[in-house]
């Protein structure tokens, strides 16, 4: 029987401490609800719940970054049904004026609502927002760079790179020269009086006029009929088609004695002569591409859905490279790692990028292109809103597929960081009474050294 070391009682010590530390532990669990509160818990376990946290958060905003997406397309998307009503209007409106029983300032006064129609638009365009950022000026499209051409417009399937080709001969107006002396003496005398027609608009040659009066008389009546004039020298007056191309015209027909150079009645124009430079550009992964000549209004496609238009400067002849740029389209975020992303691009539906500035049904013929050109315009404007709404589509699977994704993480961390209450339950118990019998053990160890006393009694 030893005093100084109660062995007893330093025994039942440890075992009440390590008792105390597993009931400590168990505590934190069950009031913290998770099975991992500090690295030492589970090692392992900690690593792999803080990446799975990581991911979790992740996904979480990326579904709500996807809604916001959604938000942006919807937004583009409404503004687009304005626009299609517009063009739809001022398609029935050239419908209208290309009835015969309209007269000119019948068509004027038309013309005046599809030219505000027309400003309406291009003021959507720059106006319609989202969080302060445009969307449809063309700036959530790609890039184009180059010289010696404007509006240029690639579809999404277009790679960047550098789109090389060669205008080998420029498009051409379609024109007559006319020599006001050639028949025609000044003042007019009455037998030389008649009139000469530019594309079915009179100008009248009347007795007595001047030279300046019968070329201000030619100018009037090409205006009328859609065409232009260039005064080339004292006598000369060259009438031009407004536009180029092959499928423009110029016709001038003489009812007095002025005489017109032979085919003056109907001269064509010429579209541009271009060879695609596939050696040395990226037109080489596009070898079925072929170009649609419009005039200076040019379109490489091919059988792929790659499209790639734009409008050349008049009379430009000579190489050209063309630059196309993946800057500018809205990436959308909609993963929680890098490089998971949903590029949007949404071109410019400006009048000018619609070629809505080619429609006046005031001129001669005016009606009939305004139709041309307010279909093709309806049918860009219907294929970026079929674009939108895919987008829009896939947004939301993405979204649908976040959730369940979020939720199917949230479910495995939970198995490897969260306690499971009731076995938990089970080992404070154990704990709490281990507790309660190692203090009533120590207690009586405590007690052992007094009976050394009643040896000495």
């Amino acid at each position: 029987m030893k005093i100084n070391n109660n062995i007893s009682a330093v025994i039942t010590n440890k075992q009440l401490l390590r008792t105390e530390d597993t009931l400590a532990a168990s505590m934190e669990r069950l009031s913290s609800g998770l099975r991992i509160n500090h690295a030492k818990d589970d090692p392992s376990g900690m690593a792999i719940a803080g990446k799975m946290n990581a991911q979790i958060d992740g996904l979480s905003r990326a579904s709500r970054n996807s809604s916001d997406g959604i938000s942006v397309l919807d937004t583009a998307d409404g503004a687009l049904t304005e626009v299609t009503s517009m063009l739809q209007r001022m398609r029935e409106l050239s419908v209208q004026a290309a009835n015969g029983t309209m007269s000119e300032n019948d068509r004027a006064a038309i013309q005046k609502e599809i030219g505000n129609l027309v400003e309406e638009i291009d003021r959507i365009s720059e106006a319609t927002e989202f969080n302060t950022k445009t969307l449809l000026d063309g700036s959530l499209s790609n890039r184009v760079y180059g010289d010696h051409f404007t509006r240029p417009t690639p579809s999404s399937t277009v790679e960047a790179g550098f789109y090389n080709f060669t205008v080998n001969a420029a498009a051409e107006q379609a024109s007559v020269a006319i020599n006001v002396t050639n028949g025609l003496t000044y003042p007019i005398p009455s037998d030389q009086a008649g009139s000469i027609t530019i594309n079915g608009a009179a100008a009248m040659i009347e007795a007595g006029m001047s030279k300046e009066d019968v070329i201000g008389s030619i100018r009037d009546a090409a205006e009328i009929g859609g065409a232009l004039i260039e005064i080339t020298d004292d006598d000369t007056v060259t009438v031009k088609s407004e536009y180029y191309g092959v499928n423009e015209h110029v016709d001038v027909v003489s009812n007095s004695t002025l005489v017109l150079p032979t085919g003056a009645e109907h001269q064509t124009g010429k579209n541009a002569d271009i060879t695609m430079d596939a050696a040395n550009s990226l037109f080489k992964d596009h070898p079925t591409a072929t170009i649609k000549h419009e005039g200076n209004h040019i379109t490489f496609t091919d059988v792929e859905g790659f499209s790639l238009s734009m409008k050349l400067e008049e009379n430009f002849e000579g190489a050209i490279k063309c630059e196309v740029t993946d800057i500018g389209p809205m990436d959308l975020q909609v993963g929680a790692n890098m490089g998971q992303q949903i590029t949007v691009r949404i071109p410019s539906i400006s009048s000018e990028y619609l070629y809505l500035d080619e429609v006046d049904v005031s001129k001669v013929g005016g009606p009939e292109r305004a139709m041309t050109r307010l279909d093709e315009a309806l049918a860009t404007v219907n294929d970026i809103r079929a674009n939108l709404g895919a987008y829009t589509n896939r947004l939301e699977y993405t979204v649908s597929s976040l959730n369940a994704t979020h939720e199917n993480m949230n479910s495995a961390i939970s198995r490897i960081a969260d306690v499971d209450m009731a076995t938990e339950m089970v080992e404070y118990t154990k704990d709490n009474v281990l507790q309660q019998a190692g203090t009533s053990a120590l207690s009586q160890a405590n007690e052992l050294p007094q009976m050394a006393l009643q040896l000495l009694q």
